[in-house]
């Protein structure tokens, strides 16, 4: 076969494969719209409207009742609820991006720009935790009094509030899919924790008198938001660093392509994440030379789409006669 035609043939392959990959997103679009939101954002829209508008009016009733109160369990629950509504903004302008189409320098789109979103409110939180856990030392050497009574009943409010919004992001949203989503929940079940942190050092106040309640009970909490935290950083670094998706075992793709007639090797396999609930795969394929290759990329796209869920696949078919310089990764 000519060097020309050679080249012909593996363009051809790849429109073909063009044409698969459309095909398939498509599909992707509708048969997993039950579990997956990711292609429509409208219910991540709403969800995290309705949460931040319920945040931002809590935060300021425990922020003067902090005050008034001189309590830090509420304090520190308003400032972790100040940093939930940016945080909350920051998912919902996410949301907004990557609703953009791709543009010639951004082929991907802004689909990136929710993990960007998440790893910025992973970070804030753990400065969020740390000014808690100063102020709480310094509370520690000396406990001041508490009008507990109005504590609790502004963190009661706080509680339902919370609970309120995390269920609005639950019921519209796609929490366990969307990494940006998921980062905006975490800060809400934070909050309520918060709440719930605030209640009890209430109680224990009001019954035994213990203002250390109060330090204590923060510091607990920050360690809690700090859990969350360093969960949402490690995956969106993890993102970032074009880590192959915890969902996708790369021995199995491999094995999987491998098994296909005619397919003797399969080399330079790349698995990444885009955004939550939409993964990338490229590869080689070096085939028996008098092998279809259309035939067999058909049969690689279906196998990937069908067995592992990546729609977005780039494969390349190779012959003996075609000979790469060895890639740096």
């Amino acid at each position: 076969m000519s060097k020309h035609h050679q080249d012909h043939n593996h363009d051809h392959d790849h429109d073909d494969h063009g044409h698969e990959h459309s095909h398939h997103q498509h599909d992707h679009g509708h048969s997993h719209h039950g579990h997956n939101h990711h292609f429509d954002p409208n219910g991540n829209k709403k969800g995290l409207t309705i949460a931040l508008i319920i945040t931002v009016g809590i935060m300021f009733l425990e922020f003067f009742g902090g005050l008034l109160t001189n309590s830090l369990a509420l304090l520190s629950d308003s400032g972790h609820m100040l940093n939930d509504a940016s945080s909350l903004l920051l998912s919902l302008v996410a949301v907004w991006f990557a609703a953009r189409p791709a543009s010639p320098n951004k082929t991907y789109g802004f689909y990136r720009f929710e993990i960007l979103a998440a790893l910025f409110n992973g970070i804030t939180l753990f400065i969020v935790a740390g000014f808690i856990i100063k102020e709480a030392y310094d509370r520690f050497l000396e406990p001041p009094a508490v009008a507990s009574g109005s504590m609790m009943l502004i963190a009661s409010i706080g509680l339902l509030a919370n609970i309120a919004s995390a269920w609005t992001l639950m019921r519209k949203g796609d929490v366990k899919n969307n990494i940006n989503l998921r980062s905006a929940y975490l800060h809400v079940l934070g909050d309520a924790l918060g709440s719930v942190g605030a209640i009890v050092a209430g109680l224990i106040m009001l019954v035994f008198g213990w203002y250390i309640a109060d330090p204590i009970i923060s510091v607990l909490v920050a360690l809690l938001i700090l859990k969350g935290a360093w969960g949402v950083i490690k995956h969106t670094v993890h993102i970032l660093m074009e880590g192959t998706p915890i969902t996708v075992n790369p021995d199995e793709v491999k094995k999987t392509l491998e098994s296909i007639d005619g397919v003797k090797d399969v080399h330079d396999l790349h698995i990444w994440t885009i955004t939550s609930g939409l993964d990338s795969l490229s590869c080689h394929l070096l085939i028996e030379d008098n092998q279809d290759h259309q035939q067999i990329l058909q049969q690689a796209i279906q196998f990937i789409a069908d067995k592992f869920k990546i729609q977005h696949t780039t494969i390349q078919i190779e012959t003996a006669v075609i000979h790469h310089e060895n890639m740096k990764v």
